[in-house]
């Protein structure tokens, strides 16, 4: 019982931080490109508590499911100084996007902690192969640095992990740089070994490791960063073309169930669990679905293409409709992790 309270109250400090850089971003840009703010709120639904400052409400509400910064103009027609439809479409684009590259930032600022913290920064290089290695046998070498994994480049070590484990017939086509050129080997076979009746891959290689400076441990970082952006294109590519089976989408119990045990693992564990929630918020808002930053956007791209607004009936519309579905995909992943958690 007292874990369970202890992996909530973490689950809202995560939920509550990351929400918080994302409505900040758009707080501090729409302050910064003279648009009014009406409201500042951190969480959904009755309002617990807040207060006002400078023609702005500040608020923390009982449903800590998101939050929102309400602008004036934002989804209703308004003549008032300050409005959100008034001003430039470059302001109000930056305005959209800002929540976004908050998260991103975070996620960075995360990471270089993390990198920081490591005993060494892992490169992309083969320094050795293990016994008798499949790999090697079929022309990997020592001081091959990998680039991708079949066409897929490949920005940290883990991402060479990760694109074995994708891969579904223990094949790969690996491109590597070798003595300055590029060098492509396909049809790469490597080592699988089951387990209770599942296959796993075998990474029969080791890597060179890196020196630990600050330019490296910022490379690191973005690459990092960069890597998990691509890991929620992937993993929603894959849910789309049904790679991945729909019924493995989690919402917020699972990703609870999940905080938990990364915190039952060590902080560093936790740390990049976070990262990987911002850098996937940030990624997802940023999607051309209505009701996200990422629909928005279009509309405004649109009408900096067309040099006059979309009816903003229109925009209000659809957002709407977008926001159904989001409210059912959440009430799907949530159903789906209430699944898995009951006795099979």
């Amino acid at each position: 019982m007292g874990s369970s309270i202890i992996t909530i109250v973490i689950a809202l400090i995560v939920f509550g931080v990351v929400v918080l850089i994302h409505e900040l971003g758009h707080f501090l840009t729409a302050k910064a490109c003279g648009i009014t703010v009406n409201e500042f709120s951190i969480g959904m639904g009755p309002r617990l508590f807040g207060f006002s400052k400078n023609g702005t409400d500040y608020s923390i509400r009982l449903l800590p499911i998101g939050g929102y910064v309400m602008m004036e103009g934002e989804n209703e027609e308004s003549d008032e100084q300050g409005s959100f439809q008034k001003a430039a479409v470059w302001k109000r684009i930056l305005v959209t996007v800002a929540g976004a590259v908050m998260n991103l930032v975070l996620g960075f600022v995360i990471l270089m902690g993390v990198v920081l913290s490591q005993q060494a920064i892992l490169s992309r290089t083969v320094g050795e192969f293990y016994p008798d290695a499949a790999t090697e046998r079929q022309g990997l070498q020592v001081g091959d640095t990998i680039l991708a994994v079949n066409g897929r480049r490949c920005f940290i070590a883990n991402d060479i992990s990760y694109e074995f484990a994708r891969t579904q017939n223990a094949t790969v086509d690996l491109t590597v740089l070798r003595d300055g050129k590029r060098v492509q080997l396909e049809d790469v076979v490597f080592d699988t070994q089951t387990q209770d009746g599942v296959s796993y891959m075998v990474l029969d290689f080791k890597v060179y490791p890196l020196e630990k400076t600050v330019g490296n441990v910022l490379a690191e970082a973005g690459r990092w960063t960069l890597s998990y952006a691509r890991m929620v294109a992937l993993s929603l590519t894959d849910v789309v073309t049904g790679r991945v089976p729909v019924n493995n989408l989690s919402g917020p119990v699972g990703i609870v169930q999940v905080i938990g045990e990364a915190t039952g693992m060590g902080w560093q564990p936790l740390m990049l669990l976070v990262a990987f929630i911002t850098v996937n918020l940030g990624v997802f808002n940023l999607l051309p679905i209505p009701a996200l930053d990422g629909g928005r956007l279009v509309f405004l791209i649109l009408e900096a293409i067309r040099r006059k607004p979309i009816p903003q009936k229109y925009e209000i519309a659809v957002n709407a409709a977008g926001f159904v579905f989001l409210i059912g995909l959440v009430l799907f992943a949530t159903f789906n992790d209430v699944t898995r958690l009951l006795p099979a």
